[in-house]
This record gives structure tokens, C-alpha cells and sequence, in this order.
């Protein structure tokens, strides 16, 4: 039998994968988020399980693995392919491999094309694979960084994925649209760019006009998966504070999500750093919260007691981030930043005041 759990980062559309073999309880978790730790270990707790290794799908340009974390966490081995650039792995694998948790193992397959060092793994009775980015629900990976390349990648999803019994069940690396499986008949036979009778000619034409942004966190996340997801300073990692469940960051700092802040707001300081037009204007404000602009913030920490902890807030979470590393510089022990801002705020429906609807 077989534990199976699919977790998502909101932030990033990042799917984790956790499976173990029941009777042993040995486990294998896929594409750990580094913020998102913390809870993946809860749970691993909370199941009994044992994480023998963490395999990442390829080195992400989208968010920062917890690969490294949870080796200082809970003892796991980093496992990643031989041709992603990552440095600090335990092991580092390549087409055909085997990936043993119990009586349960999981196949190796080279995938590139996304990136030149993806992986795909494929569960050992061939019901269900993990495709990273290289084949999404309806869609895949695109192709012009990291050495990419998309006739690679249609070779790849070709020859070793759509090449799976019809009914093997797939998990992507990401779903923006809030889907979370599907299948090789249907990819077969829906996928717009990989299926039915497109060719490698129609495909590359296709990813090769795409004309996409790079990933927002792509000058953190590619440096730092080159290292399995190790900061550069590690100070706070070990320090767990107990007064709230909150995410470490990779940037240093703790993060809190807003349905927790609502359902406490009398236990809290919520100090919101935008600008005063801001804090009166269309996203409204949060009740009860102090407002200092986080440009005067350094000269008015006297406002702002020290017997509660303090949620920092400001639009989307940039500012406020900075307002957290000002605050623990100044000696404050409990302070975290509002998740994604007034936009996150207001996206969860929470109460506002001074809000134009």
C-alpha cells in the first residue's frame, strides 16, 4: 500500500509530492518548497514516516527547494539529477535509476527540454509519474532558459511519458488553474501543444514565439537551487517561534498567512507601512492596524509595543519584508510579514476598513 499526499504552494503553483510505503513507513517527498518546510515536516511527523530523500524534478526558477532544510531538518538525502548544475546533492541521478522507500521504488526518467537536467519519476507499477515541469495538465514547461530546448522536450515527453500505459495517472510540478491530475490518454489526446497528430515542427514553432517573462524569483531561486536550496545566512533557521504557525523565508524573514491574523487580531499589532493615501485608499486597511510609512519607520519604533507580536503588512509584502528585518535589527523577537500583502488580504475576503469595493 501506498501513502500518497499532493501539496501545493500557493505563492509559486508549486506541487510537493510525499509518498511512502505503508508498512515501513519510509518516504520520498518530490519538489519541497523551501517556505513550505515546516509544514511538510508537521506532517511527516504527523503520519509516522521516515524521509529517506527529497528528488527535485530539476533546478526551479520559480521558488527555491527545501531540499538543503530538510537535511538539517530531518536527516533526508538530496537527490537530484546528474545534469542540473546542483552542487551539494548526496546523489545525483540519471535515466534508469532506481529510487527505493520500503517496498516501493521509483523509476528514473531523463526528460529534458524544460531544462537540460529534468527528471521525471514514474511510481514502480507504472499507475502514476511526476513529470516536474516537462509535461503540465494541457501544457508543458517552456523552453528558452537553462538550456532549454523544445525539440528536446518533445522528444522527451514523446519517447519515456506519453509512452505510459493510457492510464497512468500524471502530477505536474504546477497548475495556475487549480487542476491537479490527469492522465497519459488524456494529454494524448487534449494537450494543445503535445498531443494528438502536432508534430516536433508545430511544437517548437509554438514554444519558440511564446515571448514569456522570466519568473519573478528566477535571480534568487536558479542561484540558489545551484546549491540544493542553501541560504547564504542561515542565522533564525533554528529558531522556532511558537506563538503563531509561520513559513521561514528564504529571504530571512517569517511569514504568516492572513486567515491566522484575522481569527487573532486581538492577540496582535498589525503595523501597516504603506503610504497614508494608501492606508485610506481603494485595498482599505486592516482593523485596529498602526500605520507607519516605512519610510519614518526606524523614528517611530517607540509606537510600537514589544509585548505583542507585530504583523507587518503594506500592498503586496515587499515593503513590509523590509519593515520585518528592521524590527528584529531594533530587538523585537515576534514579528512576521502578512503573506502577499493587502492584495492576498483582500483575496481571502478577510475584513477590511476604508475599502472601495
Amino acid at each position: 500500500m501506498l501513502v500518497f499526499r499532493q501539496l501545493i504552494d500557493s505563492e509559486s503553483c508549486t506541487y510537493t509530492y510525499l509518498l511512502a510505503d505503508e508498512e515501513s513507513r519510509q518516504a520520498v517527498l518530490i519538489d519541497p518548497v523551501f517556505e513550505q518546510v515546516r509544514r511538510d515536516a508537521a506532517l511527516i511527523r504527523e503520519l509516522g514516516l521516515e524521509l529517506l530523500y527529497t528528488l527535485d524534478t530539476h533546478a526551479h526558477a520559480d521558488h527555491v527547494t527545501g531540499a538543503w532544510l530538510l537535511r538539517q531538518r530531518l536527516g533526508s538525502r538530496i537527490l537530484i539529477g546528474g545534469q542540473s548544475g546542483a552542487e551539494g546533492a548526496d546523489r545525483y541521478l540519471v535515466h534508469g535509476d532506481q529510487v527505493n522507500f520500503g517496498q516501493r521504488f521509483l523509476r528514473v526518467l531523463a526528460t529534458p527540454g524544460h531544462t537540460r537536467g529534468c527528471l521525471s519519476y514514474v511510481l514502480d507499477d507504472a499507475s502514476m509519474a511526476f513529470t516536474g515541469d516537462a509535461l503540465l495538465i494541457r501544457g508543458s514547461g517552456r523552453t528558452d532558459f537553462q538550456q532549454g530546448s523544445a525539440a528536446e522536450l518533445y522528444r522527451s515527453v514523446h519517447t519515456h511519458l506519453l509512452t505510459l500505459p493510457a492510464s497512468c495517472l500524471l502530477y505536474p510540478g504546477h497548475d495556475y488553474r487549480g487542476l491537479t491530475v490527469t492522465s497519459v490518454a488524456e494529454e494524448k489526446q487534449y494537450n494543445p501543444r503535445l498531443g494528438g497528430a502536432l508534430s516536433e515542427a508545430d511544437f517548437t514553432g509554438y514554444m519558440n514565439n511564446l515571448g514569456l517573462p522570466h519568473p519573478k524569483m528566477i535571480a534568487v531561486a536558479v542561484p540558489a537551487n545551484r546549491h540544493c536550496g542553501r541560504p547564504d545566512n542561515v542565522q533564525g533557521l533554528d529558531n522556532e517561534p511558537d506563538w503563531a504557525p509561520l513559513n521561514f523565508t528564504f529571504a530571512g524573514f517569517w511569514e504568516i498567512q492572513p486567515e491566522w491574523v484575522e481569527e487573532h487580531l486581538k492577540e496582535v499589532q498589525v503595523l501597516d507601512v504603506r503610504e497614508p493615501e494608501e492606508f485610506a485608499g481603494p485595498l482599505g486597511h486592516i482593523p485596529g492596524a498602526l500605520s507607519i510609512p516605512l519610510r519614518g519607520l526606524e523614528q517611530q519604533l517607540a509606537r510600537i509595543a514589544r509585548d505583542r507580536p507585530v504583523v507587518t503588512v503594506c500592498r503586496a509584502g515587499g515593503r513590509s519584508a523590509r519593515a520585518t528585518l528592521i524590527l528584529q535589527k531594533a530587538g523585537f523577537q515576534r514579528v512576521a510579514n502578512l503573506s502577499g500583502g493587502m492584495l492576498h488580504w483582500r483575496a481571502q475576503h478577510c475584513s477590511v476598513l476604508n475599502a472601495a469595493d
